[in-house]
């Protein structure tokens, strides 16, 4: 089944199945299987199960719990207060339209891997659109270091964030595809919800959200932690379900596993096939260890997308080419820290110069002409002079915009 297929309604079923007899352990004392974790539970005297198949329900944010979604659902009758205000849409009947992620699903049905540098700021994700790359990432690790010169350790909130996003993707030409990193979802599956709602509304093709503890770590790094299975299945749900009932309208979904090395491959590729399972539309394990693990994780779910991301500089996944990684069956290669850390290893040779010699060195410097392009001078005095009262506007020999 193709993405389309998918993005229809017509969800692909997960090889869960291949790990039924996974263990889990620290439940009742012992381990439990993958199938306990779907097994009813009882609160309140109402039997619900902990998450299911999804349904997709474009105009309206809830259905009744009372129609048998899953067979084995029973529900008490709601109160005539619920039943009057259930029955009630959060949003409008029109949702937003996000071209971003209709060109990024486009993308993801097109043969070919999408190649995402990562951006951290404005002017490096309309750099990425100059060179000639179908998509970028808003890497979380970039963006907490630009702002707050501080490491990715969960201290950067979803209000920053957001707020980089949204310029991310002002930057950028309509319909330009970007996928923002949201770390944890920054709280419950509620907050989940939120978030994804806020993504889609600052202009985000996709979000990639994982399943660790808060606060989160940085990924390729020690004392990472996450959540248990049901609120990690959970808050990918949620996020699906936003996703298809909010009002911030489409974003394309990136569920993120840190199972590997919190805990093991096989947990990792647990929840990689659940997340699948519940309407993620693509999936991503960090810090895989070998090309072998890579084409395991690849297995998973063949129908949805699978991400990989080449850590420069030295991390637990293999680097491997473009051609390499689409041959594994991977969709979306991200680089994560290319144009942060090559800006910062040129910002202190730089500060050397002036602090030694006076002055830097102008060679491998733009001249002022050209960092004017880059920054859209020759397009704002263009269009500055559409707007000029006194007919006097002159705008000599201005270069060919740059590309974007």
């Amino acid at each position: 089944m193709s993405l389309v297929d998918a993005c229809a309604g017509a969800r692909a079923t997960a090889t869960r199945a291949a790990f039924t007899n996974a263990s889990m352990p620290g439940v009742n004392g012992g381990s439990a299987t993958v199938n306990d974790a779907f097994t009813p539970i009882r609160g309140r005297g109402v039997a619900r199960t902990v998450f299911f198949a999804p349904k997709r329900h474009h105009n309206r944010i809830r259905t009744n719990p009372n129609a048998a979604a899953i067979s084995g659902y029973n529900s008490e009758p709601w109160s005539e207060y619920d039943a009057k205000h259930a029955s009630r849409s959060r949003w409008p009947q029109e949702r937003n339209h996000n071209l971003a992620a209709k060109n990024l699903r486009a993308l993801l049905a097109a043969p070919g891997i999408i190649q995402t540098p990562c951006a951290h700021d404005a002017l490096s994700a309309a750099l990425i659109e100059r060179a000639g790359f179908n998509a970028g990432f808003m890497s979380g690790f970039c963006v907490s270091a630009a702002r707050l010169a501080m490491p990715d350790a969960g201290l950067i909130s979803y209000g920053e964030m957001e707020d980089v996003g949204r310029h991310i993707c002002e930057a950028v030409s309509p319909g330009f595809p970007f996928i923002g990193d949201a770390d944890d979802g920054y709280g419950n599956a509620m907050n989940a919800k939120r978030t994804v709602r806020g993504y889609a509304r600052a202009g985000f093709a996709g979000i990639l959200m994982e399943d660790q503890v808060a606060p989160k770590a940085c990924g390729h790094t020690r004392n990472r932690r996450v959540i248990p299975r049901s609120d990690a299945v959970a808050r990918i749900k949620a996020a699906c379900d936003e996703r298809d009932e909010g009002g911030g309208g489409d974003v394309v979904i990136f569920a993120r596993s840190d199972a590997r090395s919190a805990e093991s491959l096989e947990e990792a590729l647990w929840r990689a096939a659940a997340f699948a399972d519940v309407g993620a539309d693509a999936l991503f394990i960090d810090a895989l260890r070998s090309r072998e693990e890579m084409e395991r994780f690849c297995k998973i779910a063949p129908s949805v997308p699978k991400m990989a991301n080449m850590l420069e500089g030295g991390g637990s996944t293999p680097i491997c080419t473009p051609k390499e990684l689409e041959e594994m069956g991977f969709k979306v290669v991200a680089y994560p820290l290319s144009l942060l850390a090559t800006t910062a290893r040129a910002m202190e040779r730089t500060l050397r110069e002036i602090r030694d010699d006076g002055y830097p060195d102008e060679s491998s410097m733009p001249t002022f002409e050209e960092l004017k392009r880059i920054v859209g001078f020759p397009e704002y005095y263009v269009d500055e002079a559409r707007y000029d009262t006194t007919h006097k506007a002159h705008v000599p020999n201005i270069p060919p915009p740059m590309n974007r």
